[in-house]
């Protein structure tokens, strides 16, 4: 998954997304890493800050 590339080129920390996502910073973490499934609603919240479409931050294309 993209999510660290995206949140590092956007200079956000972890911790500031989590936030924004009303979660815990460990379970971004998870997500991130891919130690947990990301669910639908975080990934639509996600593709709408980064304005990137969901299948980029899936890695099903390399169009944003």
């Amino acid at each position: 998954m993209r999510l660290k590339d995206l949140r590092e080129d956007s200079d956000i920390k972890q911790k500031d997304i989590a936030e924004y996502l009303h979660i815990k910073q460990n379970t971004y973490s998870q997500y991130e890493n891919g130690q947990r499934q990301l669910p639908i609603d975080i990934l639509i919240k996600l593709a709408q800050f980064y304005k990137v479409s969901t299948d980029y931050i899936l890695g099903l294309t390399k169009e944003k």
